[in-house]
């Protein structure tokens, strides 16, 4: 059923890592020094599949949709998995803060895309995690691209939002930028556009607020592109079909996880993982 076997997880992930740590070393010098990170995106993979990467030392997991995490960082899951770092990456929606947050080993929401967003999920994390001082890692979601079918702030906003969460938001860790950028750039074109973008809304951020660069990660790059955003600066790549190969969608067009309209409901990604398990 799935184009890349629970036997070949391993070599894929080593794979991956290797492009990571060649891509980095061809960073421009002027560039932070800060190691990528790879967050391993499963989207519609079982669970199994991630307990493959994980025993094979891999330990940042990522997720489009609040159903999959729940579904993936289950009891027994995390039995298996205890050091597991889970990403949220898809688009949040207020009324599902609360179950995302209750996720075991959740590390780090990436797609904060408002003032709003910000105070729910920090009131939610104060109330959830009152026995822990740990402040949870967010990053602001920026939409580089300008296009309407992505979430995520205009640029405009960025200083702000990342000052409201700096001064506001006491349960909040700021961690960075994140953006998802325009679909299938050609690099023969130059260097990408949005990548270039979130660099410069860094730069703004870090001007504006008296933050150390290096202290402001950047995670744009997915599985097309991510050596050409390591090379660029990102900290944070998400590679998920390189990895796991291609996504399946059962019994449904097969969605672009960048665009609004083609988001599936909670309901849906849900049923779409309870059939990719049971169809082992």
């Amino acid at each position: 059923m799935w184009n890349v076997g629970m036997s070949e997880v391993g070599k894929a992930l080593q794979a991956v890592v290797d492009r990571v740590n060649k891509a980095a070393s061809r960073r421009p010098k002027t560039l932070p020094a800060v190691p990528p990170r790879l967050v391993a995106v499963s989207k519609t993979k079982p669970p199994e599949m991630v307990i493959e990467a994980y025993r094979n030392g891999h330990r940042n997991f990522g997720e489009n949709y609040v159903s999959t995490v729940l579904f993936c960082a289950g009891p027994l899951q995390l039995k298996s998995c205890p050091e597991i770092e889970w990403h949220f990456i898809g688009h949040l929606q207020k009324g599902n803060v609360n179950k995302l947050l209750g996720v075991p080993n959740l590390f780090m929401v990436e797609t904060v895309d408002s003032v709003k967003l910000a105070d729910k999920v920090n009131s939610s994390w104060q109330r959830l995690r009152a026995a822990s001082t740990r402040r949870l890692k967010v990053m602001v979601q920026i939409n580089t691209s300008g296009e309407e079918s992505k979430y995520g702030l205009p640029p405009g906003e960025t200083v702000n939002t990342v000052k409201h969460i700096l001064n506001k938001c006491s349960a909040l860790h700021f961690s960075g930028l994140m953006t998802i950028g325009r679909y299938g750039y050609d690099l023969a074109d130059g260097p990408n556009p949005d990548f270039q973008a979130l660099l410069s809304q860094r730069q703004v951020v870090c001007d504006s607020l008296q933050i150390p660069l290096e202290n402001v990660e950047l995670s744009m790059g997915m599985s097309m592109d991510f050596e050409h955003a390591i090379e660029v600066g990102s900290t944070n790549v998400r590679v998920g079909s390189t990895i796991f190969g291609n996504r399946d969608y059962p019994n449904t067009p097969t969605p672009s996880p960048e665009k609004k309209p083609m988001v599936p409901t909670e309901d849906a990604a849900k049923k779409m993982e309870c059939l990719t398990v049971t169809e082992k």
